[in-house]
């Protein structure tokens, strides 16, 4: 809703000052609800900035402007708009030009679009956007096999899930790609391992933790023995050629591997639409190596290896090295052959790769191959970094697999569960501790700017109050109680002018406010927009649920108010699906 707004009152802007539309969509945000005494909705445009775009020489800007200066032009503005659609005045406030939302008239058109898009509100396109609809790869999680699940995987797992959610949500065509590490000397290393330390039955009952297990060994191992790196080269070599038997254990350990992990994906609510390894890139990655020696864009270096010129596309790390000197290729080369296969395939718009900050530089490396091959479509290419989490360690030492994560999460939240004595009975509380657990892990990893590292606080994760994840799920369930006591029918019509007080008002506002959050997180690729949004969103909705009261209301208040804290919920349920959370009816 404040998308509308903000446009309504940016063409009025530009007839008056003969700047663009875009030039306010840009500047003019709503006020943030502030659930103080006084406060009053409203969006505002920053004076300065409308003085900067309108006198904007370099001389002009050297001087700083006189708030008398600014006052004025903000009045001078004022005097000339014309009266604006849902906005009951507007004035100076504080250097800033403050249109104040009239809540009665917008309070109708809310609610009743809240209960009409349901699931979509807030994902509407604009009805004046040339929206088009667009294939979109997200690559993400991406583990490797027979290594830990570490915290930097579970951060791509949660951000790569949120990314997807939200673009599919917006009404594009979403592939999800977990491109597993699943080629390399490594297999070498633990075929060797598995001969010495291998167990079929463990292997077919908990592959992951005991692949593991005997590749910690055999990797301490080989750094007393040279003989067992040797081996390991041999059988990598074995498998680089096509030996039939080599590739038929490499093969059982990727499938019992990929089932389990897609049973522990299931845990988070997360699928994917294909597992793809560096495995299947092998031939393609010479391909396109011949095809480069062809076009004479790589040359040998002094060490024998195959380089690339990239410095018409990078100041830094512009020579990248796409062949060993014996010709084998390298993950760059293979993650060339890997794009070009999934344009080929998906023929996407965009493709996003969800991987950690230390891979910025190999990403723009392969994007500028990409763009020296003349792929138009490489332009397409965006990268969502993260930073690193700290201190993620479990009771027993540190957390290595998922399993661990979700494990621990779920059990401590169980004992949280039992500890308090205004815990309700639940059918299943396991399934309970468990989303709860998840909803606890999401929130802390997505709050904050994704680029920064941040410490991992098992206590504070899973508080039932302040800016948790419990606290949400704790919203919505009271929320969806409250609905469920009441047998009432969401009329297209509704007594909105009895919601008066500054608690109905606040939360209406707010309510509008979500289509902004969405496209902010949409723009940004960052989460911490909505999540913001959603933690307010729930604060207003708890003080309104104690304030507004339903039981005891004579049946027109009492509709309203039940009416509003519906709308609230089914926001704060679309906000936290969005996000990778299954909202609890009941906990």
């Amino acid at each position: 809703m404040t998308g509308v707004l903000r446009r309504v009152i940016a063409i009025k802007l530009s007839k008056v000052t003969g700047l663009t539309e875009a030039t306010f969509l840009r500047l003019i945000k709503p006020l943030p609800v502030l659930p103080k005494k006084g406060y009053k909705p409203a969006l505002t445009l920053p004076l300065q900035s409308l003085h900067n775009e309108l006198f904007g020489d370099k001389e002009q800007l050297k001087r700083r402007t006189s708030q008398d200066e600014l006052v004025r032009l903000g009045r001078n503005v004022a005097k000339q708009l014309s009266c604006i659609d849902h906005i009951q005045n507007v004035s100076v406030e504080k250097q800033h030009l403050s249109f104040q939302v009239s809540v009665p008239e917008i309070t109708q058109t809310i609610l009743q679009d809240v209960h009409k898009q349901g699931d979509q509100y807030g994902f509407q396109p604009k009805p004046w956007q040339q929206w088009k609809r667009k294939k979109i790869v997200v690559e993400f999680s991406s583990p490797n096999i027979a290594k830990p699940f570490h915290a930097g995987h579970l951060r791509s797992t949660l951000i790569g899930h949120f990314v997807a959610n939200l673009c599919s949500q917006l009404g594009h065509d979403v592939v999800r790609l977990n491109y597993l590490g699943d080629w390399g000397t490594q297999f070498g290393l633990l075929a060797v391992g598995f001969q010495k330390y291998g167990s079929v039955k463990e292997l077919s009952q908990n592959p992951i933790q005991h692949l593991f297990n005997v590749y910690v060994k055999i990797n301490s191992a080989s750094k007393k023995d040279p003989k067992i790196m040797e081996a390991a080269r041999k059988f990598f070599t074995a498998m680089e050629q096509g030996d039939e038997d080599s590739l038929a254990v490499w093969k059982r350990f990727r499938e019992f591997s990929i089932k389990e992990y897609i049973s522990t994906y299931q845990k988070l609510g997360i699928g994917f639409d294909a597992y793809q390894g560096e495995s299947q890139y092998g031939e393609m990655a010479q391909d396109v190596l011949s095809v480069l020696r062809e076009q004479s864009l790589i040359q040998k270096s002094e060490e024998g290896t195959s380089v690339m010129d990239l410095s018409d596309y990078l100041k830094s790390m512009s020579t990248a090295t796409l062949a060993k000197s014996d010709g084998s290729s390298l993950y760059l080369t293979r993650d060339v052959a890997a794009a070009i296969d999934r344009h080929q395939q998906y023929r996407f718009h965009r493709m996003i790769y969800v991987v950690d900050k230390s891979q910025e530089n190999h990403l723009k490396q392969l994007t500028a191959i990409l763009k020296k091959m003349q792929f138009s479509w490489a332009e397409g290419i965006e990268h969502v970094p993260f930073g690193r989490v700290l201190g993620m360690q479990t009771r027993t030492g540190d957390v290595v697999l998922l399993e661990d994560i979700l494990e621990e999460v779920k059990n401590r939240m169980l004992e949280r569960m039992k500890a308090k004595e205004t815990t309700k009975d639940v059918a299943n509380p396991e399934d309970v501790a468990q989303c709860l657990g998840i909803s606890a892990l999401i929130l802390q990893d997505l709050k904050a700017s994704l680029i920064s590292d941040y410490k991992f606080d098992w206590e504070r994760i899973l508080e039932s109050q302040g800016d948790t994840g419990v606290f949400l799920q704790y919203t919505h369930a009271r929320l969806k109680s409250i609905e469920a006591n009441y047998e009432y029918e969401m009329r297209d019509s509704i007594s909105t002018e009895v919601l008066s007080e500054p608690e109905a008002e606040q939360l209406i506002w707010h309510i509008a406010q979500f289509d902004d959050a969405v496209q902010n997180s949409f723009d940004e690729m960052e989460p911490k927009h909505i999540v913001a949004y959603i933690l307010r969103l729930s604060r207003l909705a708890s003080r309104a649920a104690q304030t507004l009261r339903v039981r005891g209301s004579e049946r027109n208040l009492a509709e309203s108010r039940l009416h509003l804290l519906v709308s609230a919920r089914k926001v704060l349920s679309n906000g936290m699906r969005v996000l990778g959370m299954r909202p609890l009816d009941e906990m």
